[in-house]
């Protein structure tokens, strides 16, 4: 089935209804006419600034609503839109730059150091557009958001062929891998979630994606992402949101203040929150349950990334009618599996195989419908084409079993039967903080930087908030004498915050089997147990 692009619902409703609410933030507030008026005028400054179809175009930024004008211009043009993570250090995201090789970034002044830096490991180096958040400018050769609008433009009325979303995923090892999602195919990927979800008939043409935006009998949504859009479910539901007619509200900071939120969820009527489990979800509620208000017309709540506890989804169903779904997706492809609760009846919630998801063992065979058997998450619906100029890993992912093609990201799971499965996770080092992925290997380098540092290991210990947190066991050298703040601020240079551990615990030495291999599950023993006694 082929419905169209994003841009193309988008246009629609333009012409149908110019004056509905696109995009709002405390600070900014778009009509779907002047997103897409916007989108125009920074297309022609893209293509001014010799962007082509294909071309990377990276989204170094907080969620801000000139992130989601920019994806708009780059996809109507053809250009390649690569959001990336705004925690990046200057060395981390130069590595990116050059991985995805940016012909341009946009970014917020307050980064502007960081880009600058970055952007010169690049010959030539990429174009840079600045956004003002009220910080000094540090890139003079920057132009000002402000000044790439300045002058109207046209969108094309049918984007170039080819064009593609670049999204990063943390993967298991190594550096983050660039996903390739064909534009031609994003929307038609996400059927299910845009309309499926909500009660609507999926439509068969642009025509009737716009009709049913427009119509005012389409329930209202309004969706407030409270992760950044760097992560593929808070990008994909404002897109959605969007094609459905929808607005979509910013929070509009680095970080989350969760009384600014309150304030816009009831100041804009948000109907549906999406957070990274219980990092977003545990401050959120206690604010809400302090603050007596509520969530005011909040009817649903996605999280993706980490769960949420049944505890604090308890309490967010004490707050209002609304449903809660705990999504396993990827950034390849999904979603695989949900658990989803519309009340405290329905907890604890389990997690149950979404259509076109499946369960292949070891043979390539599908085993969801056997009870006890263990295999890998599958998905057979729409997914991304591959990864950026790595073959090996798009096989190893991306794999044509019977007539199916299947992404197949690692994830294990135990078939509990009628649909639902359990979790075993990936049998890997990444540690998940918070949604954000970490990789063990990477501190450790960064760690053992440090003069004073003989032995490093580095993995994930329970967290109440973050469900993981970055954990790190040092053996100083000999005679040295450190303490985690002499750590944390040799990382601070080498390392995005969510990346540095939080907690450091030494030892005198690292405990290894009688063949020299260190023993990771016997330290992650130890330090748990010896982080909540020292919680106590």
């Amino acid at each position: 089935m082929r419905l169209g692009r994003h841009t193309d619902v988008w246009q629609g409703i333009t012409q149908a209804a110019p004056d509905r609410p696109a995009v709002v933030s405390r600070s900014r507030r778009l009509t779907y006419g002047e997103f897409t008026e916007e989108a125009a005028a920074l297309a022609r400054h893209l293509e001014r600034c010799g962007i082509r179809p294909g071309d990377s175009v990276v989204l170094y930024t907080y969620n801000r609503p000139e992130f989601l004008v920019a994806l708009y211009a780059c996809l109507a043009i053809g250009a390649a839109p690569v959001p990336l993570n705004f925690r990046y250090r200057a060395t981390e995201l130069g590595d990116l730059l050059l991985d995805c090789g940016a012909r341009m970034l946009v970014y917020p002044a307050s980064l502007g150091a960081v880009v600058a830096e970055a952007s010169a490991r690049l010959d030539p180096p990429p174009a840079l557009v600045e956004l003002d958040d009220s910080a000094a400018r540090a890139v003079p050769a920057a132009v000002q958001y402000d000044d790439a609008i300045a002058e109207p433009g046209r969108l094309p009325a049918a984007p170039p062929p080819g064009g593609e979303l670049r999204l990063y995923t943390g993967g298991t090892t190594g550096m983050p891998k660039a996903v390739l999602w064909d534009a031609d195919h994003l929307l038609e990927g996400h059927l299910f979630s845009t309309y499926t979800l909500v009660g609507i008939d999926t439509p068969h043409t642009v025509e009737g994606a716009v009709a049913i935006a427009v119509d005012p009998a389409t329930p209202r949504v309004a969706s407030l992402p409270l992760a950044p859009f760097i992560h593929g479910t808070a990008l994909f539901t404002s897109l959605n949101t969007l094609v459905l007619g929808g607005t979509v509200i910013i929070h509009a900071s680095p970080r989350l203040d969760v009384q600014e939120v309150l304030r816009l969820i009831h100041d804009e009527g948000a109907t549906r929150l999406v957070v990274a489990g219980e990092a977003v979800a545990l401050p959120l509620v206690t604010a809400a349950e302090e603050s007596g208000i509520g969530l005011g017309q909040v009817r649903s709540v996605l999280s993706s990334g980490m769960w949420m506890t049944d505890e604090t989804k308890r309490r967010l169903h004490t707050l209002g009618e609304l449903t809660i779904a705990d999504l396993l997706a990827a950034t390849e492809g999904g979603p695989f599996a949900t658990a989803i609760s519309s009340g405290v009846d329905d907890l604890p919630a389990r997690l149950r195989l979404m259509p076109d998801a499946a369960v292949i063992d070891e043979r390539g065979v599908e085993v969801q419908d056997d009870v006890g058997a263990l295999g890998r998450l599958a998905y057979r619906g729409a997914a991304a084409k591959g990864y950026l100029r790595d073959e090996a890993k798009t096989r190893e992912t991306f794999r044509g079993i019977g007539d199916h093609r299947y992404v197949v990201p690692g994830d294990w799971a135990r078939v509990l039967g009628d649909g639902y499965i359990e979790l075993l996770g990936r049998g890997s080092a990444v540690v998940n903080t918070g949604g954000e992925k970490v990789y063990p290997a990477e501190v450790e380098q960064a760690l053992m930087e440090h003069p004073d540092v003989h032995d490093a290991v580095v993995f994930g210990t329970p967290d109440r908030r973050f469900g993981e947190a970055v954990t790190a066991v040092i053996v100083p050298a000999p005679g040295a004498s450190i303490d985690p703040q002499e750590i944390a601020d040799h990382l601070d240079l080498r390392l995005a915050g969510y990346k540095k551990p939080r907690h450091v615990l030494f030892r005198d030495s690292l405990a290894r089997s009688p063949h020299g291999k260190l023993e990771l599950a016997r330290l992650k023993r130890e330090a748990t147990a010896e982080l909540a006694e020292a919680a106590q």
